[in-house]
């Protein structure tokens, strides 16, 4: 088989977990005007239409603020900006209304295609659009009218429910309507949000404009917490929109938000089909999940020890040796797949404790996931009232040295692990003291 033929088997049995546990869940994806207005446009209606096919029950948000500005040229006027925030005067309103049912239809014109030899044959999706955000006015602030640009008031869930339920993907402009029937103009993250709250969306997505999330070293930012924005606020100063809108989402309860690169050519696909994905995660805890082990994360534990165990820098354990000490591991989760593991035995008469077992999957390692397993089982330690920990290594002795530990003889540790010494790998003894301040009292 090519390596062509083998990448994409390799690649498509990795994604089918994702697969899984994509179908039946609720999406909502932002996209600006930007997009519509780019060459690679029509390979992202491809992918959604892709992720339709998959069972994914998709309500698309678009905005439409180069087709309003164009428009606004062609009349010679320009939007107005107070704050941040538009301002929408009558000339601007009926650019809004020409632009955004301009996109609309090329939106919905794309999903209609069925060509024969192309991504869209046999797709047949249905679009549903409408009234489904109820609006009201910015108002005057500070002295400033702002027209007719809006603020979401209230999304209308049941009938988006029930367009998804009959397996329509929804779509969402960036307008709102009153119980006066005026119309407001929006901005689409806001909406994106707002709907993905209302909806109690699986996922909020936002098709990223711009640079991407980077830290000091120009690297995108794979995960943000609430704390990690906080710290990247302080350094920018000013977070980008769409950004500020993944924080409110998923501290109003939505689990994930992305920031996807527009620009990469089936970026979509790769953030939502693969590990680490290719934008900016945001979620209102770490993604990694690093908890105590279970029966059922043997099979993830064994593949992870397996390569240390052939090459002799672990001990071999069975199966039915694992099931015994279970109680003793703990995992590294990412995504429902593990990606570490660390056991801690403890020697309660002898006030000490054993680190064993500490592996991570090649593709984290030198990502610090070690080090957080390690602080992680040190915090355990102490509180268990325990006074130092110890391990025995052949091969990764300097780690733990560069991490406090100190060489001792083997009489330092407790009789009956003495007595379970191998002197055929003739493993080093190295043990880390627990400060005392650090120890919770009795």
């Amino acid at each position: 088989m090519s390596d062509i033929r083998t990448d994409f088997v390799v690649w498509f049995r990795a994604a089918s977990p994702y697969l899984h546990a994509h179908r039946d869940r609720t999406f909502v994806v932002c996209l600006g005007g930007e997009a519509l207005a780019s060459p690679g446009f029509p390979h992202l209606i491809h992918d959604l239409a892709l992720l339709d096919a998959l069972g994914i029950r998709l309500v698309l948000v678009h905005g439409a603020r180069p087709q309003i500005e164009a428009r606004l040229k062609a009349r010679g006027a320009a939007m107005r900006y107070e704050d941040g925030v538009r301002v929408t005067d009558a000339i601007a309103l009926e650019c809004v209304r020409e632009a955004v049912g301009s996109v609309r239809v090329e939106i919905e014109a794309l999903l209609s295609q069925g060509v024969t030899n192309s991504p869209m044959e046999g797709a047949r999706i249905r679009v549903a659009s409408g009234n489904f955000v109820t609006a009201r006015p910015y108002g005057i602030r500070n002295g400033v009218d702002f027209g007719h640009t809006g603020e979401v008031r209230r999304v209308d869930t049941d009938a988006i429910q029930r367009r998804l339920g009959d397996g329509d993907l929804v779509l969402v402009p960036a307008l709102g309507y009153s119980p006066t029937g005026e119309v407001f103009n929006l901005n689409a993250d806001e909406v994106a949000t707002a709907v993905a709250i209302a909806l109690g969306a699986d996922k909020l997505v936002f098709l990223h404009e711009g640079e991407p999330i980077a830290d000091e070293d120009g690297q995108v930012i794979g995960e943000l917490t609430p704390e990690g924005a906080e710290r990247l606020a302080t350094r920018l100063g000013r977070l980008p929109d769409d950004l500020v809108c993944a924080l409110e989402a998923t501290a109003a309860g939505v689990p994930r938000a992305h920031l996807v690169p527009r620009a990469v050519d089936g970026g979509l696909l790769i953030e939502l089909f693969t590990r680490d994905g290719i934008g900016t995660l945001v979620a209102a805890r770490p993604f990694d999940d690093l908890r105590q082990a279970t029966i059922d994360d043997i099979p993830g534990i064994l593949q992870i020890i397996a390569p240390l165990e052939d090459d002799g820098t672990l001990v071999r354990r069975s199966r039915e040796k694992l099931e015994l000490e279970i109680g003793h591991f703990h995992v590294l989760v990412r995504d429902r797949a593990i990606i570490g593991c660390v056991a801690l035995y403890p020697w309660p008469e002898a006030g000490l404790a054993e680190i064993a077992c500490l592996a991570v999957h090649p593709d984290y390692q030198r990502r610090g996931k070690a080090t957080l397993m390690f602080e992680h089982l040190l915090a355990h330690a102490r509180s268990m009232h325990l006074t130092a920990v110890f391990i025995l290594t052949t091969r990764t002795s300097h780690w733990f040295l560069e991490r406090g530990f100190r060489e001792v003889a083997l009489d330092r540790l407790p009789l009956m692990r003495q007595s379970l010494y191998n002197f055929c790998r003739n493993a080093r003894v190295l043990l880390l003291e627990l400060s005392p301040r650090d120890t919770p009292a009795a």
